[in-house]
């Protein structure tokens, strides 16, 4: 990562560990850390044990890891269920917790609910996931427009934003001259294309690329169909840290606006 020209890493979805933490601290990498849960629906977060575990890894996360240097910002949640009344008070609640434990750092939760995410005056930073060019084919820059508006309006007024999640998937070695889906040519495009916006955005504070390597995910669920090879393939690098197109265009990007 570093060889790339990034400064910060987000370690999505669960507190990492120690040594990595102390590389960081070492190397001067910045650390987004948050905790455990992602993706859940209002139906899971109301499962009985959900709090108590969400309490549990904040406090675990907090108390092992508070002195580490490198940590400039605690989140929680990521895309979970924002839009609703009763996932709002859990919100509440692990903000309140993380504050309470720690008042020196701010919060924030990266958030796919776009339009209808009711927590944005709760946290210090706000923070959204935006995959333009891959899930949805649309103007960059018109979008992001109408995300920081809707931003301004909803409880973020001037607060901080960060692009806590952009990218697009592609399979490591397949090579397209027309730069079709899942080739290494159109992952590099869309990258550049989403970064060429975020990082020339006076608005925007950082950017986050999903993912520095491709990874392993389960069968289970809607999501199969579009993770091939049952891996999240939108690494920078694949699993073995072979580096694709994208990852030189991340790094030409990083340096030419980042650093």
């Amino acid at each position: 990562m570093l060889a790339a020209n990034a400064n910060a890493v987000r370690t999505c979805h669960y507190p990492n560990d120690e040594r990595f933490l102390d590389l960081c601290d070492e190397r001067g990498m910045l650390v987004w850390e948050e905790n455990h849960a992602r993706g859940l629906v209002l139906k899971d977060m109301q499962n009985p044990n959900f709090e108590r575990q969400c309490e549990d890894c904040i406090r675990e996360m907090i108390e092992n890891h508070y002195n580490h240097p490198s940590i400039i910002i605690w989140g929680i949640l990521n895309e979970c269920a924002a839009e609703t009344p009763e996932g709002r008070v859990m919100y509440k609640k692990q903000f309140e917790q993380i504050r309470n434990s720690d008042s020196s750092r701010p919060v924030t939760s990266a958030t796919c609910r776009h339009f209808t995410d009711i927590t944005l005056d709760l946290e210090d930073v706000v923070s959204f996931n935006m995959y333009s060019g891959w899930y949805k084919d649309c103007p960059i820059d018109e979008r992001n427009d109408e995300e920081i508006e809707w931003i301004r309006r909803s409880g973020g007024g001037n607060k901080p934003i960060i692009v806590s999640e952009v990218g697009a998937a592609a399979i490591y070695g397949y090579r397209d001259r027309s730069r079709c889906k899942w080739s290494e040519e159109r992952q590099a495009d869309i990258i550049r294309d989403n970064l060429e916006v975020y990082m020339n955005d006076d608005r925007i504070t950082g950017v986050f690329i999903w993912q520095f390597a491709d990874c392993r995910v389960t069968e289970e669920g809607d999501w199969f169909a579009t993770r091939a090879r049952c891996h999240n393939n939108k690494g920078v690098v694949d699993e073995y840290r072979r580096p694709k197109e994208a990852y030189d265009t991340a790094a030409e990007l990083f340096e030419k606006y980042g650093r």
